[in-house]
């Protein structure tokens, strides 16, 4: 039996790491579950509701007392060092700065990182950043369809006929695809883009007009079927290709993240005052730099139209799947309870590197930094060969 424990988040973040339905699910394999007071409130759940499912409800975790501690929020070098030398973290972890990396590894604590689970077909049961692109994609349609001053859906009435609106998605992973089909769902006519050769294909598949940008594909799909960021030349022909696509939509919604950088600019400043008055244009990514130029996290900007009077609104989302905690902390929590059900063997709790999710998804391990590239051994002078004797020499 192991001990696993879930706190109550730092604000703003409003998810939780464990909820009733998955600690239930635990304390049945066995385990005791700990979680700290009012952790999922914000997510709809109430200490009684955890206690029910079986789990401790504490107003303190004493993480030296622990063996796993999940979590949303990435782990401050203070709370790791209060944890015991081979305890296992389950959580988001980026960035993976020097500071939480030191921490970690100077703590002896072995970090298994979301962000570093392998985009394989059995790794999909611990996939946090697909889970949770499932709740921001839907997140987004609902922030442009609020502010949109228009209907989304085609309406024919006895006092004439309202067109659908018209809804460009720029990314088609988890989010745009979710994203595509809840705009369809309220009646809109969408299109998208996506740099990658499988976009066209899977946005059809949910109803999407697909925009070709003529563009060769294989240059967009990075390790393990994500995108990757295009040279400056073709950013520049898919920016062009795009605008008259972005300036006749009502709404521009945007979700293109490249794992590990700063979002791609997908729409320029010009681009967005194409648009007409009134138009939304919501980014997904703004808090990673941002597809669009100007936007910014938990804000929204105004822009001049330059076809007239009137402004078009760019909302900068900041972590959108926490605007629906509830839901986003039923995924997120039995992605953790997935990876938990990993370490429980036949021989034990154990974390074992045969197991690829949890090589690729180790960041830190036995007071080794996985993330930095093992220590070559240095090159060896090859040895002198013993010099013939010289005629004369005694034998």
């Amino acid at each position: 039996m192991i001990t696993i424990a879930a706190p109550r988040e730092p604000a703003p973040e409003t998810r939780v790491a464990l909820v009733p339905e998955t600690v239930a699910a635990l304390t049945r394999a066995g385990h005791s579950v700990i979680i700290e007071t009012h952790a999922g409130l914000a997510a709809g759940h109430t200490d009684a509701d955890y206690e029910r499912a079986g789990a401790s409800v504490v107003p303190g975790i004493d993480l030296a007392a622990i063996d796993v501690l999940a979590h949303v929020t990435p782990l401050p070098p203070e709370a790791i060092a209060r944890l015991r030398r081979g305890a296992v973290t389950i959580g988001l972890m980026a960035p993976f700065t020097d500071e939480r990396l030191a921490a970690l590894t100077e703590a002896g604590v072995t970090a298994l990182a979301f962000e570093k689970v392998p985009r394989t077909s059995r790794a999909q049961a611990m996939d946090v950043l697909s889970s949770q692109a499932l709740a921001a994609g839907y997140r987004c349609v609902l922030e442009a369809a609020i502010r949109l001053p228009r209907f989304f859906p085609l309406a024919m009435t006895a006092a004439g006929t309202v067109p659908p609106a018209k809804v460009v998605v720029l990314g088609i992973g988890v989010a745009g695809l979710q994203a595509i089909a809840t705009a369809k769902r309220l009646g809109a006519n969408v299109a998208a883009n996506d740099i990658r050769p499988s976009s066209a294909e899977e946005a059809r598949s949910v109803g999407a007009t697909f925009i070709d940008v003529g563009l060769d594909t294989s240059e967009g799909t990075g390790t393990g079927g994500y995108a990757r960021a295009l040279g400056d030349d073709s950013a520049a022909r898919q920016q062009a290709a795009l605008a008259p696509h972005i300036a006749d939509a009502d709404v521009l919604i945007t979700t293109a993240g490249v794992p590990g950088q700063a979002a791609p600019r997908l729409a320029t400043a010009e681009m967005v005052a194409a648009m007409r008055p009134g138009s939304v244009v919501v980014d997904m990514l703004a808090a990673s730099g941002g597809n669009v130029e100007g936007s910014l996290p938990g804000q929204d900007v105004k822009v001049a139209s330059s076809r007239g009077d009137g402004e078009i609104t760019i909302v900068g989302l900041t972590v959108p799947a926490a605007d629906l905690p509830a839901d986003a902390s039923r995924l997120y929590a039995k992605n953790v309870q997935n990876m938990v059900n990993l370490l429980d063997t036949d021989d034990g709790f154990a974390v074992i590197f045969d197991d690829d999710i949890l090589e690729g998804a180790a960041i830190t391990h036995d007071g080794a930094n996985r993330l930095e590239p093992a220590p070559q051994p240095a090159p060896q002078e090859p040895a002198a060969e013993a010099e013939a004797p010289r005629e004369g020499d005694e034998k």
